[in-house]
């Protein structure tokens, strides 16, 4: 049995528990395309030639490529961070306040993974001026992951980043292409809110055009797309033409430990061949 390869940020969504069940769905291919990298924890137990790996979050790609480059030197300087000194509101708060204020590529990487691994839930949230906003998450000792980021580093070699959204991302496709979509999910209940990573978030409109977007990828350039997202009616319909599975996962839904329970994810497969075939049949019933 291979062991999987965790990654090295926290990251809430993350999809390590959930690698097994999105693998069976990818198809052979050339190139992985990621719009929403986030972790990486897909690439990171995939076996492609090559990965484009996509993300607004300009912190989070800045950091990929400090740590594709020289993992040694990103490694030396953030261990410095993780002593026990250092596992304290105040200096999380300094920290903080000067990442919010830091301009220099190396400096936020360095803060970035640093507020990652001490902030609450491994949440990544930023206000609407951009700020790193995520309060301090009282852990008893926060991980140093040392040995994750070599990881991802090397296995980096074969991988381009970009700091681009979805919609640019599905216009860099090709064939050969396989694509895997997790996006910031739809909300359970229409009292839930999105998580906002970076800027606006990720409203209805932009669930519904991720999904246009992957029928016309399969249907019109033959490219298979996999997405994931919670199971509710809405997902379902969006996700029409679709192979469908569900998976009940642990997700921490709620601060409240009590509360925290097992919800069903949907896995929507578009197979290139199969869904050419489908609009074929609904276009000669219509």
């Amino acid at each position: 049995m291979i062991k999987k390869q965790r990654a090295f940020l926290k990251w809430a969504g993350g999809k390590f528990k959930l690698v097994d069940a999105i693998v069976r769905h990818l198809p052979a291919g050339q190139r992985l395309v990621e719009p929403f990298v986030g972790a990486g924890s897909v690439f990171l137990n995939t076996d492609y030639p090559n990965y484009l790996l996509c993300d607004i979050n300009k912190d989070l790609i800045e950091m990929y490529r400090i740590v594709q480059k020289d993992p040694e030197h990103f490694i030396g300087l953030a261990g410095e961070l993780f002593v026990a000194a250092n596992n304290d509101s105040d200096f999380y708060y300094e920290t903080r306040k000067r990442f919010n204020a830091a301009t220099d590529p190396l400096d936020r990487a360095l803060g970035f993974l640093y507020l990652n691994r001490h902030g609450f839930n491994g949440l990544c949230r930023y206000n609407r001026k951009g700020s790193f906003n995520v309060p301090f998450g009282s852990y008893k000792k926060p991980y140093f992951p040392e040995a994750e980021i070599r990881g991802f580093s090397l296995k980096s070699q074969n991988a381009e980043f970009a700091c681009i959204g979805y919609e640019q991302a599905f216009a860099l496709l090709k064939q050969e292409d396989v694509v895997y979509c997790d996006p910031p999910y739809a909300p359970l209940s229409t009292t839930a809110s999105f998580t906002t990573y970076v800027g606006a978030g990720f409203s209805l409109d932009d669930q519904a055009i991720l999904a246009r977007n992957s029928r016309h990828t399969a249907f019109e350039k033959g490219i298979p797309v996999v997405i994931s997202n919670h199971d509710i009616p809405l997902t379902r319909e969006l996700y029409r033409g679709a192979k469908l599975e569900v998976i009940s996962v642990q997700r921490n839904i709620s601060q409240k430990g009590a509360s925290r329970k097992k919800v069903d994810e949907l896995i929507a497969f578009y197979d290139a061949v199969e869904s050419s075939g489908n609009v074929i049949q609904m276009l000669q019933r219509a």
